[in-house]
Protein backbone atom coordinates (compact mmCIF):
# COMPACT_ATOMS: atom_id res chain seq x y z
CA UNK A 1 0.00 0.00 0.00
CA UNK A 2 2.49 2.29 1.17
CA UNK A 3 6.01 3.11 -0.12
CA UNK A 4 8.86 5.82 1.20
CA UNK A 5 8.79 9.21 0.51
CA UNK A 6 10.59 10.25 3.91
CA UNK A 7 13.65 11.77 1.34
CA UNK A 8 11.16 14.37 0.58
CA UNK A 9 11.85 16.03 4.16
CA UNK A 10 14.80 18.10 3.55
CA UNK A 11 16.26 18.52 7.06
CA UNK A 12 15.06 15.50 8.71
CA UNK A 13 17.52 14.74 11.63
CA UNK A 14 16.69 12.18 14.45
CA UNK A 15 14.40 13.83 16.70
CA UNK A 16 11.88 13.46 19.85
CA UNK A 17 8.41 14.17 17.99
CA UNK A 18 4.70 13.58 19.25
CA UNK A 19 1.85 15.26 18.38
CA UNK A 20 1.22 16.47 14.21
CA UNK A 21 -0.93 18.53 12.93
CA UNK A 22 -2.05 20.16 9.69
CA UNK A 23 -3.17 23.77 9.43
CA UNK A 24 -2.67 26.76 6.72
CA UNK A 25 0.74 28.36 8.87
CA UNK A 26 1.81 31.17 6.54
CA UNK A 27 -1.51 32.35 5.22
CA UNK A 28 -1.17 31.72 1.36
CA UNK A 29 -4.15 28.98 1.24
CA UNK A 30 -2.23 25.63 1.32
CA UNK A 31 -1.84 23.41 4.47
CA UNK A 32 1.42 22.72 6.31
CA UNK A 33 2.21 20.34 8.64
CA UNK A 34 2.70 21.44 12.21
CA UNK A 35 5.01 18.85 14.36
CA UNK A 36 5.57 18.98 17.93
CA UNK A 37 9.12 18.72 19.34
CA UNK A 38 9.56 17.15 22.61
CA UNK A 39 12.80 18.83 24.13
CA UNK A 40 13.75 20.65 20.81
CA UNK A 41 12.20 22.83 18.27
CA UNK A 42 8.88 22.51 16.67
CA UNK A 43 8.66 22.21 13.27
CA UNK A 44 6.30 23.47 10.15
CA UNK A 45 6.88 21.24 7.13
CA UNK A 46 5.95 23.11 3.57
CA UNK A 47 6.00 21.51 0.20
CA UNK A 48 7.65 23.95 -2.06
CA UNK A 49 7.67 22.10 -5.21
CA UNK A 50 10.43 20.19 -4.80
CA UNK A 51 10.78 18.75 -1.12
CA UNK A 52 9.34 19.48 2.23
CA UNK A 53 11.12 22.14 4.10
CA UNK A 54 10.76 23.43 7.71
CA UNK A 55 9.21 27.31 7.63
CA UNK A 56 8.82 27.18 11.66
CA UNK A 57 9.04 31.25 12.59
CA UNK A 58 10.92 31.25 16.32
CA UNK A 59 8.22 31.89 17.49
CA UNK A 60 6.13 28.47 16.64
CA UNK A 61 9.43 26.43 16.83
CA UNK A 62 9.55 27.58 20.84
CA UNK A 63 12.38 25.16 21.46
CA UNK A 64 12.83 25.55 25.13
CA UNK A 65 9.26 24.08 25.88
CA UNK A 66 8.31 20.10 25.48
CA UNK A 67 5.35 19.80 23.24
CA UNK A 68 3.42 16.63 22.54
CA UNK A 69 -0.26 17.96 21.30
CA UNK A 70 -1.54 20.17 18.49
CA UNK A 71 -4.69 21.82 17.19
CA UNK A 72 -5.89 24.64 15.41
CA UNK A 73 -8.95 26.35 14.80
CA UNK A 74 -10.64 29.88 14.33
CA UNK A 75 -11.34 31.10 17.85
CA UNK A 76 -11.70 35.50 17.01
CA UNK A 77 -13.35 34.87 13.74
CA UNK A 78 -10.58 36.40 11.58
CA UNK A 79 -10.64 33.52 8.97
CA UNK A 80 -7.10 32.06 10.21
CA UNK A 81 -6.63 29.53 12.56
CA UNK A 82 -5.05 30.38 16.12
CA UNK A 83 -2.72 27.19 17.01
CA UNK A 84 -3.46 25.57 20.51
CA UNK A 85 0.20 23.75 21.44
CA UNK A 86 0.32 21.48 24.85
CA UNK A 87 3.39 21.40 26.80
CA UNK A 88 4.04 19.28 29.59
CA UNK A 89 7.08 18.96 31.41
CA UNK A 90 5.36 15.71 33.30
CA UNK A 91 2.98 13.62 32.08
CA UNK A 92 0.51 13.81 35.33
CA UNK A 93 -0.82 16.34 37.51
CA UNK A 94 0.55 20.11 38.15
CA UNK A 95 3.21 21.28 35.28
CA UNK A 96 5.69 24.00 35.48
CA UNK A 97 5.14 24.89 31.77
CA UNK A 98 1.89 26.35 30.70
CA UNK A 99 0.57 25.78 27.36
CA UNK A 100 0.57 28.26 24.34
CA UNK A 101 -2.43 30.00 21.98
CA UNK A 102 -0.42 31.04 19.16
CA UNK A 103 -2.61 34.03 17.21
CA UNK A 104 -1.19 35.29 14.12
CA UNK A 105 -0.70 39.43 13.75
CA UNK A 106 2.29 40.80 12.45
CA UNK A 107 3.97 38.04 14.29
CA UNK A 108 2.83 34.96 16.34
CA UNK A 109 1.86 35.96 19.65
CA UNK A 110 1.30 33.35 22.60
CA UNK A 111 -2.14 34.77 23.80
CA UNK A 112 -1.72 32.84 27.49
CA UNK A 113 1.44 35.22 27.55
CA UNK A 114 -0.62 38.67 27.86
CA UNK A 115 -1.40 39.72 31.18
CA UNK A 116 -4.94 39.48 31.05
CA UNK A 117 -4.89 36.14 30.03
CA UNK A 118 -2.45 34.87 32.94
CA UNK A 119 -5.41 33.83 34.98
CA UNK A 120 -6.13 31.18 32.59
CA UNK A 121 -3.27 29.29 32.11
CA UNK A 122 -3.44 25.48 31.84
CA UNK A 123 -0.83 24.06 34.63
CA UNK A 124 -2.03 20.53 34.05
CA UNK A 125 -0.54 17.60 32.14
CA UNK A 126 -2.48 17.39 28.78
CA UNK A 127 -3.20 14.79 26.37
CA UNK A 128 -5.42 16.20 23.36
CA UNK A 129 -7.34 19.35 22.58
CA UNK A 130 -9.64 19.91 20.07
CA UNK A 131 -11.61 22.46 18.42
CA UNK A 132 -15.53 22.98 19.07
CA UNK A 133 -17.85 25.12 17.58
CA UNK A 134 -20.29 24.32 20.67
CA UNK A 135 -22.95 27.05 19.98
CA UNK A 136 -22.49 27.16 15.48
CA UNK A 137 -21.59 30.69 15.93
CA UNK A 138 -18.65 30.02 13.59
CA UNK A 139 -15.80 30.78 16.73
CA UNK A 140 -14.16 28.20 17.77
CA UNK A 141 -13.40 27.06 21.62
CA UNK A 142 -10.09 24.71 22.59
CA UNK A 143 -11.40 21.71 24.52
CA UNK A 144 -8.27 20.30 26.42
CA UNK A 145 -7.93 16.15 27.92
CA UNK A 146 -6.17 16.76 31.29
CA UNK A 147 -4.32 13.73 33.16
CA UNK A 148 -5.24 14.56 36.46
CA UNK A 149 -6.58 18.05 37.07
CA UNK A 150 -10.09 19.29 35.61
CA UNK A 151 -10.73 19.25 31.47
CA UNK A 152 -10.66 23.20 30.29
CA UNK A 153 -12.89 24.48 27.56
CA UNK A 154 -10.74 28.06 26.36
CA UNK A 155 -13.06 30.86 24.62
CA UNK A 156 -12.44 34.22 23.54
CA UNK A 157 -15.14 36.61 25.34
CA UNK A 158 -16.18 39.40 24.04
CA UNK A 159 -13.47 41.62 25.43
CA UNK A 160 -10.98 39.11 24.03
CA UNK A 161 -9.98 37.60 27.39
CA UNK A 162 -9.48 34.30 27.21
CA UNK A 163 -11.71 32.12 29.69
CA UNK A 164 -11.94 28.95 30.58
CA UNK A 165 -15.85 28.17 30.10
CA UNK A 166 -15.51 24.18 30.73
CA UNK A 167 -17.50 24.45 34.43
CA UNK A 168 -20.60 26.27 32.34
CA UNK A 169 -20.57 24.34 29.85
CA UNK A 170 -20.39 20.71 32.39
CA UNK A 171 -17.02 19.73 30.79
CA UNK A 172 -14.59 20.22 33.73
CA UNK A 173 -14.40 16.70 34.90
CA UNK A 174 -11.07 15.54 36.33
CA UNK A 175 -9.85 12.11 35.58
CA UNK A 176 -7.06 10.43 33.11
CA UNK A 177 -7.48 12.59 29.85
CA UNK A 178 -6.28 11.16 26.28
CA UNK A 179 -8.04 11.33 23.47
CA UNK A 180 -10.48 13.90 21.82
CA UNK A 181 -12.84 13.80 19.11
CA UNK A 182 -15.73 16.39 18.08
CA UNK A 183 -18.19 16.07 15.60
CA UNK A 184 -22.26 15.54 15.50
CA UNK A 185 -21.98 12.16 16.51
CA UNK A 186 -25.24 12.42 18.46
CA UNK A 187 -26.66 15.52 17.99
CA UNK A 188 -27.20 17.61 15.53
CA UNK A 189 -24.38 20.13 16.70
CA UNK A 190 -20.72 19.51 17.36
CA UNK A 191 -20.37 17.10 20.71
CA UNK A 192 -17.48 15.73 22.55
CA UNK A 193 -16.30 12.01 22.72
CA UNK A 194 -13.07 11.75 25.34
CA UNK A 195 -11.66 8.40 25.80
CA UNK A 196 -9.97 7.90 29.11
CA UNK A 197 -7.09 5.91 30.77
CA UNK A 198 -7.78 4.17 34.13
CA UNK A 199 -11.60 5.67 34.25
CA UNK A 200 -14.41 5.68 32.16
CA UNK A 201 -14.85 7.28 28.83
CA UNK A 202 -16.90 10.30 28.55
CA UNK A 203 -20.08 10.65 25.37
CA UNK A 204 -20.40 14.64 25.99
CA UNK A 205 -24.04 15.57 24.15
CA UNK A 206 -24.24 18.84 22.82
CA UNK A 207 -27.51 20.24 24.29
CA UNK A 208 -28.03 23.01 22.10
CA UNK A 209 -27.88 25.55 24.43
CA UNK A 210 -24.10 25.99 24.62
CA UNK A 211 -24.03 22.76 27.43
CA UNK A 212 -23.05 19.13 27.37
CA UNK A 213 -24.57 15.85 29.27
CA UNK A 214 -22.60 13.12 29.53
CA UNK A 215 -24.12 9.91 28.33
CA UNK A 216 -21.58 7.12 27.16
CA UNK A 217 -22.60 5.43 30.18
CA UNK A 218 -26.41 4.80 29.23
CA UNK A 219 -24.51 4.20 25.36
CA UNK A 220 -22.85 2.05 26.71
CA UNK A 221 -19.69 2.88 25.02
CA UNK A 222 -17.54 3.88 28.83
CA UNK A 223 -15.30 1.42 28.64
CA UNK A 224 -14.33 1.74 31.99
CA UNK A 225 -11.33 -0.37 32.27
CA UNK A 226 -9.07 0.32 29.25
CA UNK A 227 -6.91 2.75 28.19
CA UNK A 228 -7.90 5.01 25.27
CA UNK A 229 -4.96 6.50 23.06
CA UNK A 230 -5.95 7.43 19.04
CA UNK A 231 -9.44 7.93 17.62
CA UNK A 232 -10.87 7.28 14.45
CA UNK A 233 -14.37 8.47 12.89
CA UNK A 234 -15.79 6.91 10.18
CA UNK A 235 -19.46 5.58 8.88
CA UNK A 236 -18.20 1.81 9.07
CA UNK A 237 -21.45 0.20 7.61
CA UNK A 238 -22.95 3.22 5.02
CA UNK A 239 -26.14 3.87 7.77
CA UNK A 240 -25.23 7.39 8.11
CA UNK A 241 -24.11 7.49 11.23
CA UNK A 242 -20.47 7.79 12.54
CA UNK A 243 -18.81 5.61 14.46
CA UNK A 244 -16.10 5.26 16.56
CA UNK A 245 -12.88 3.03 15.97
CA UNK A 246 -9.74 3.32 19.18
CA UNK A 247 -6.89 1.81 20.56
CA UNK A 248 -6.55 0.81 24.01
CA UNK A 249 -3.05 0.82 25.31
CA UNK A 250 -2.23 -2.79 25.61
CA UNK A 251 -6.29 -3.35 25.86
CA UNK A 252 -8.36 -4.54 23.33
CA UNK A 253 -9.20 -2.18 19.98
CA UNK A 254 -12.69 -0.93 19.81
CA UNK A 255 -15.22 -0.67 16.93
CA UNK A 256 -17.95 1.15 18.52
CA UNK A 257 -21.29 1.23 16.03
CA UNK A 258 -24.13 3.42 17.12
CA UNK A 259 -27.84 1.81 16.47
CA UNK A 260 -30.73 3.84 15.81
CA UNK A 261 -32.28 3.25 20.00
CA UNK A 262 -28.90 5.03 20.93
CA UNK A 263 -26.91 2.51 21.59
CA UNK A 264 -23.30 1.58 20.59
CA UNK A 265 -21.96 -2.16 19.89
CA UNK A 266 -18.05 -2.84 19.84
CA UNK A 267 -18.04 -5.19 16.71
CA UNK A 268 -14.07 -5.17 16.45
CA UNK A 269 -13.16 -8.41 14.24
CA UNK A 270 -10.15 -10.27 16.61
CA UNK A 271 -7.37 -9.43 14.03
CA UNK A 272 -8.45 -5.21 14.50
CA UNK A 273 -9.47 -6.11 18.18
CA UNK A 274 -6.15 -7.75 19.37
CA UNK A 275 -3.62 -5.44 21.62
CA UNK A 276 -0.94 -3.38 21.11
CA UNK A 277 1.21 -0.66 21.95
CA UNK A 278 -1.03 1.60 20.19
CA UNK A 279 -0.74 6.06 19.30
CA UNK A 280 -2.52 7.15 16.42
CA UNK A 281 -5.62 5.86 14.60
CA UNK A 282 -6.42 7.38 11.71
CA UNK A 283 -9.67 6.40 8.86
CA UNK A 284 -8.13 7.59 5.18
CA UNK A 285 -8.81 6.21 1.66
CA UNK A 286 -4.77 5.90 1.18
CA UNK A 287 -5.22 4.55 -2.97
CA UNK A 288 -8.64 6.64 -3.84
CA UNK A 289 -10.73 3.25 -4.39
CA UNK A 290 -13.77 5.13 -2.32
CA UNK A 291 -13.40 3.20 0.84
CA UNK A 292 -11.81 4.16 3.83
CA UNK A 293 -9.10 2.29 5.02
CA UNK A 294 -7.60 1.67 9.20
CA UNK A 295 -4.10 2.64 9.95
CA UNK A 296 -2.93 1.48 13.57
CA UNK A 297 0.33 3.56 14.72
CA UNK A 298 2.31 1.78 17.44
CA UNK A 299 5.42 2.33 19.49
CA UNK A 300 8.03 -0.16 19.42
CA UNK A 301 5.97 -2.65 17.04
CA UNK A 302 4.69 -2.84 13.93
CA UNK A 303 2.05 -0.73 12.45
CA UNK A 304 -1.21 -2.14 10.92
CA UNK A 305 -3.58 -1.43 8.06
CA UNK A 306 -6.89 -2.63 8.31
CA UNK A 307 -9.76 -2.95 4.75
CA UNK A 308 -13.01 -3.55 4.34
CA UNK A 309 -13.67 -6.56 2.89
CA UNK A 310 -17.76 -6.65 2.33
CA UNK A 311 -19.07 -6.81 6.14
CA UNK A 312 -15.56 -7.50 7.57
CA UNK A 313 -11.83 -5.61 8.28
CA UNK A 314 -9.33 -7.44 6.83
CA UNK A 315 -5.50 -6.67 8.07
CA UNK A 316 -3.35 -6.47 4.93
CA UNK A 317 0.35 -5.35 4.10
CA UNK A 318 0.99 -2.03 4.36
CA UNK A 319 4.27 -2.02 2.59
CA UNK A 320 7.11 0.59 4.00
CA UNK A 321 4.71 2.03 6.23
CA UNK A 322 4.90 -0.97 8.97
CA UNK A 323 7.83 -0.16 10.52
CA UNK A 324 8.46 -2.77 12.41
CA UNK A 325 11.37 -0.95 14.33
CA UNK A 326 9.50 2.41 14.69
CA UNK A 327 8.71 4.49 17.65
CA UNK A 328 5.65 6.07 16.56
CA UNK A 329 4.20 9.07 18.93
CA UNK A 330 1.82 10.67 16.17
CA UNK A 331 0.46 10.79 12.81
CA UNK A 332 -1.42 12.71 10.44
CA UNK A 333 -2.68 12.55 6.90
CA UNK A 334 -3.02 15.48 4.50
CA UNK A 335 -2.58 15.82 0.23
CA UNK A 336 0.19 18.14 1.14
CA UNK A 337 1.89 18.43 -2.71
CA UNK A 338 -1.43 18.57 -4.51
CA UNK A 339 -1.33 15.46 -6.65
CA UNK A 340 -4.66 14.05 -4.90
CA UNK A 341 -3.53 11.50 -3.19
CA UNK A 342 -3.21 11.41 0.77
CA UNK A 343 0.42 11.58 2.41
CA UNK A 344 0.89 9.92 5.73
CA UNK A 345 3.40 11.78 8.33
CA UNK A 346 4.60 9.84 11.09
CA UNK A 347 6.37 11.14 13.97
CA UNK A 348 8.59 9.26 16.95
CA UNK A 349 10.16 10.02 19.88
CA UNK A 350 9.15 8.94 23.17
CA UNK A 351 11.74 6.29 24.05
CA UNK A 352 14.31 7.22 21.82
CA UNK A 353 15.03 10.03 18.57
CA UNK A 354 13.99 8.66 15.11
CA UNK A 355 13.99 11.02 12.00
CA UNK A 356 9.81 11.59 10.63
CA UNK A 357 8.70 9.52 7.88
CA UNK A 358 6.45 10.59 5.25
CA UNK A 359 4.65 7.79 2.80
CA UNK A 360 2.07 7.47 -0.16
CA UNK A 361 -0.38 5.38 -1.21
CA UNK A 362 -0.31 3.94 -4.85
CA UNK A 363 -0.20 5.54 -7.82
CA UNK A 364 -3.33 3.81 -9.69
CA UNK A 365 -5.23 6.40 -11.76
CA UNK A 366 -7.81 6.10 -9.28
CA UNK A 367 -9.74 9.75 -8.97
CA UNK A 368 -10.66 11.41 -6.55
CA UNK A 369 -12.94 14.85 -4.91
CA UNK A 370 -11.62 17.01 -2.05
CA UNK A 371 -14.10 19.21 -0.10
CA UNK A 372 -13.04 22.28 2.14
CA UNK A 373 -16.15 23.44 4.01
CA UNK A 374 -15.39 27.44 5.51
CA UNK A 375 -16.94 29.12 8.22
CA UNK A 376 -19.19 32.45 7.66
CA UNK A 377 -15.34 34.01 8.42
CA UNK A 378 -13.41 31.75 6.08
CA UNK A 379 -11.81 29.66 8.33
CA UNK A 380 -11.87 25.88 7.55
CA UNK A 381 -15.05 24.66 9.60
CA UNK A 382 -13.76 22.05 11.84
CA UNK A 383 -17.04 19.67 13.01
CA UNK A 384 -18.81 20.28 9.33
CA UNK A 385 -19.79 16.56 8.12
CA UNK A 386 -19.89 16.50 4.29
CA UNK A 387 -21.92 13.68 2.28
CA UNK A 388 -21.36 12.84 -1.39
CA UNK A 389 -23.26 11.03 -3.73
CA UNK A 390 -22.35 8.91 -6.79
CA UNK A 391 -24.28 6.79 -8.88
CA UNK A 392 -23.68 3.84 -7.07
CA UNK A 393 -23.21 4.93 -2.93
CA UNK A 394 -23.00 7.50 -0.80
CA UNK A 395 -19.91 8.43 1.46
CA UNK A 396 -19.98 10.54 4.36
CA UNK A 397 -16.48 12.22 5.92
CA UNK A 398 -16.45 14.65 8.30
CA UNK A 399 -13.84 17.93 8.58
CA UNK A 400 -11.54 16.95 11.42
CA UNK A 401 -11.29 19.28 14.48
CA UNK A 402 -8.95 17.34 16.59
CA UNK A 403 -8.08 13.27 15.70
CA UNK A 404 -7.75 11.68 19.10
CA UNK A 405 -4.26 11.34 20.78
CA UNK A 406 -1.88 14.43 20.18
CA UNK A 407 -2.90 14.89 16.52
CA UNK A 408 -5.16 16.70 14.14
CA UNK A 409 -6.00 16.27 10.46
CA UNK A 410 -6.59 18.57 7.42
CA UNK A 411 -9.58 20.26 7.45
CA UNK A 412 -10.23 18.73 4.14
CA UNK A 413 -12.84 15.73 3.46
CA UNK A 414 -10.76 13.52 0.81
CA UNK A 415 -13.10 11.10 -1.35
CA UNK A 416 -11.41 8.03 -3.49
CA UNK A 417 -13.74 7.56 -6.78
CA UNK A 418 -11.55 4.62 -8.28
CA UNK A 419 -10.91 4.44 -11.75
CA UNK A 420 -14.44 5.15 -13.43
CA UNK A 421 -16.37 6.83 -10.85
CA UNK A 422 -18.22 10.06 -10.87
CA UNK A 423 -19.42 12.12 -8.49
CA UNK A 424 -23.08 14.10 -8.61
CA UNK A 425 -23.67 16.26 -5.44
CA UNK A 426 -22.54 17.26 -2.50
CA UNK A 427 -24.69 17.82 0.91
CA UNK A 428 -22.84 19.74 3.43
CA UNK A 429 -23.96 19.75 7.69
CA UNK A 430 -22.64 23.34 9.16
CA UNK A 431 -21.43 23.20 12.73
CA UNK A 432 -24.28 25.30 13.15
CA UNK A 433 -26.74 23.08 12.18
CA UNK A 434 -27.92 24.96 8.48
CA UNK A 435 -27.39 22.30 5.56
CA UNK A 436 -26.58 23.22 1.84
CA UNK A 437 -26.41 21.06 -1.35
CA UNK A 438 -23.88 21.67 -4.22
CA UNK A 439 -23.59 20.35 -7.54
CA UNK A 440 -19.86 18.41 -8.29
CA UNK A 441 -18.64 20.40 -11.54
CA UNK A 442 -15.67 18.22 -11.89
CA UNK A 443 -13.90 15.68 -10.34
CA UNK A 444 -9.77 15.44 -9.38
CA UNK A 445 -9.99 18.75 -7.82
CA UNK A 446 -10.85 20.24 -4.66
CA UNK A 447 -13.67 22.62 -3.80
CA UNK A 448 -13.93 25.04 -1.49
CA UNK A 449 -17.54 26.21 -0.28
CA UNK A 450 -18.43 29.22 1.54
CA UNK A 451 -20.86 28.81 4.25
CA UNK A 452 -24.67 29.88 3.53
CA UNK A 453 -24.45 32.80 6.05
CA UNK A 454 -21.09 34.62 4.65
CA UNK A 455 -21.33 37.52 2.69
Amino acid sequence: MFTDHSQLIRSNPPGRHYGVGVTDVDGDGTFEIFVCGFGGPNRVLKWDGSAYIDIAPPELADAEREAIGVAACDIDGDGREEIYILNTDTFMGVKRFADRLFVRGERWIDLFALPHNREALNLTAGRSVVGIDRSGKGLYGLFVANYGGPMRLYELDEDGVLRDVAPQAGVSKVTGGRGLVALPLVSPRMDIFAGNEHGPNFLFRNNGDGTFTDIAAEAGIGDPFENVRGIAVLDTNGDGRFDLVYGNWEGPHRMFVQSSDGHWDDIAPPALAQPSRIRTVIAADFDNDGYEELFFNNIGEPNRLFVQRGADWVKVDMGDAQEPLGLGTGAAVGDFNGDGRLELLIAHGESGAQPLSLYQGPDNGHHWLRVLPLTQYGAPARGAMVTLETPSRTMRRVIDAGSGYLCQMEPVAHFGLGIKQTATRILIHWPDGSESTHPVPQIDTTLRIPHPKSG
